[in-house]
C-alpha cells in the first residue's frame, strides 16, 4: 500500500500561529511532534517509509524536508500552486502511476488531523484495502458524537460485509436541525476526507467524471516524459478546475464504499476544536503558559507571557511574535475572515 499525505494548505483558521511560511501541519500544537510528523508516524508499521508520499506546494517543499528528513526527495510531489483536492490527488495519482503497478492501493490522508486510537486506524486500512480490491472508491466515515454543522456527512446504505457499506449520498455541511436529524437516523457519518482506492481506479474516475482533469494530466505526463519529473508544470496545472474530490468524483461515482470508524478522530480545524480535545484544568480552561485565574472558565490561551484572567469565559487568546488574537471561542471558525482582511489590506508580514 502507498500513502499519500496532502500537506499543501495554509490553515488560516489557526492564525496567528499558522502562517504561509509555517502552516498548521508543521506546528507542534498537539504534541512535541508536528502534525505532519504525527501523520507519518501513525502509518507505521503498515506502510514502509519509502512508500509514503507527501504532496505539497513548492513553497513548502523545504519545510517538508526539514520535518521529514528521512523522506526521499522523490517522495515529495510538488503542486505548483493550490488548486483544491481533486487536482492535487489527480496529479499525485499520475505521478505514482509512473512508479508503481496501477493496481496498487493508495490511502489518501490530510496532514493535519488527529487520530487517538492508532491500532484501530491501522485495522480500518485493512478493511479499506479489501474494499478497494474490487475497484471501489473507499471513504472513511467518522461515527458522529454530536450534531456537528462544520463537517460534511456521508449517508450509508446497506452493509456489504465486514463493516463496509454502500454510499447513498454525500451531504454538505448542514444546519443544526438537519445535523440532529442525521444523528438520529443512525446511518450518517462525518466525512473525514480520508480515501482509499487503486491508482488505476481513481485515474479512471477522473476520466469518467472530471474529463478536464484527465486532459490536463495527459499534458503533464507528456511534459514529464520530455523534461523529467522535476519539470515546471505550472502552465499545464493552471488549467485544472479548482474543485474538491468529494464534489468532483465521490458525489458522482457509482462504486463507492464507506467504512464507519470511531478512533478518536478530529480534523483540529479551529482553535475551538483544539480546545475540545485538549486536557483542561478544574475550571475547564486550557492555558499553555504560566498563569493565574479568578472566576474564569472555558477559555483557551496560548501565550509566551504570564497571563492573568479575571471574570473571563469562552474566549480564545493566542499570541505570536507579532500578533494577538482574541475571539469568542464559538466564533473561532471566523479567524479565517481576519486572514482574508489582512490579504485585502496587503499586510503581507502578518500572513
Amino acid at each position: 500500500m502507498i500513502a499519500l499525505i496532502m500537506a499543501g494548505g495554509v490553515g488560516t483558521r489557526f492564525w496567528p500561529l499558522s502562517r504561509q511560511t509555517n502552516p498548521k501541519q508543521f506546528l507542534n500544537i498537539i504534541s512535541k511532534e508536528s502534525m505532519i510528523q504525527m501523520t507519518v508516524k501513525r502509518l507505521y508499521p503498515k506502510i514502509k517509509f519509502e512508500d509514503i508520499y507527501v504532496v505539497t506546494a513548492g513553497s513548502q517543499a523545504e519545510l517538508t524536508k526539514k520535518h521529514l528528513p528521512e523522506l526521499p526527495s522523490v517522495n515529495i510531489i510538488i503542486e505548483p500552486f493550490g488548486m483544491n483536492t481533486a487536482p492535487c490527488i489527480a496529479l499525485s495519482a499520475q505521478y505514482l502511476a509512473r512508479k508503481y503497478d496501477k493496481h496498487e492501493k493508495m490511502i489518501v490522508l490530510p496532514a493535519d488531523h488527529l487520530i487517538a486510537l492508532n491500532d484501530d486506524f491501522l485495522a480500518s486500512l485493512d478493511i479499506g484495502e479489501d474494499a478497494a480490491e474490487t475497484d471501489n472508491l473507499v471513504t472513511f466515515g467518522i461515527k458522529p458524537n454530536y450534531p456537528a454543522t462544520g463537517y460534511g456527512y456521508i449517508e450509508a446504505g446497506k452493509e456489504i460485509d465486514n463493516n463496509k457499506f454502500t454510499v447513498i449520498q454525500f451531504k454538505e455541511k448542514p444546519n443544526l436541525e438537519t445535523a440532529e436529524q442525521f444523528i438520529n437516523s443512525g446511518n450518517f457519518f462525518w466525512n473525514s476526507g480520508m480515501f482509499m482506492w487503486k491508482i488505476e481506479t481513481i485515474l479512471n474516475a477522473f476520466k469518467a467524471y472530471l474529463p478536464k482533469v484527465a486532459e490536463v494530466l495527459e499534458k503533464i505526463d507528456k511534459r514529464w516524459n520530455k523534461d523529467g519529473l522535476s519539470a515546471d508544470i505550472s502552465p499545464e496545472y493552471a488549467l485544472m478546475p479548482k474543485i474538491p474530490v468529494d464534489i468532483g468524483i465521490m458525489e458522482q461515482a457509482e462504486k463507492r464504499v464507506v467504512i464507519p470508524v470511531d478512533y478518536g478522530w478530529s480534523d483540529v480545524g479551529s482553535w475551538k476544536a483544539l480546545y475540545d480535545i485538549a486536557s483542561k484544568d478544574k475550571n475547564n480552561n486550557v492555558i499553555n503558559c504560566d498563569n493565574q485565574t479568578i472566576d474564569s472558565c472555558n477559555n483557551y490561551v496560548n501565550s509566551k507571557k504570564f497571563v492573568a484572567l479575571i471574570g473571563i469565559e469562552n474566549l480564545v487568546v493566542v499570541e505570536s511574535d507579532d500578533a494577538l488574537l482574541i475571539v469568542q471561542k464559538d466564533r473561532s471558525e471566523d479567524v479565517k475572515n481576519i486572514v482574508e482582511k489582512l490579504k485585502m489590506d496587503k499586510k503581507e508580514k502578518l500572513l
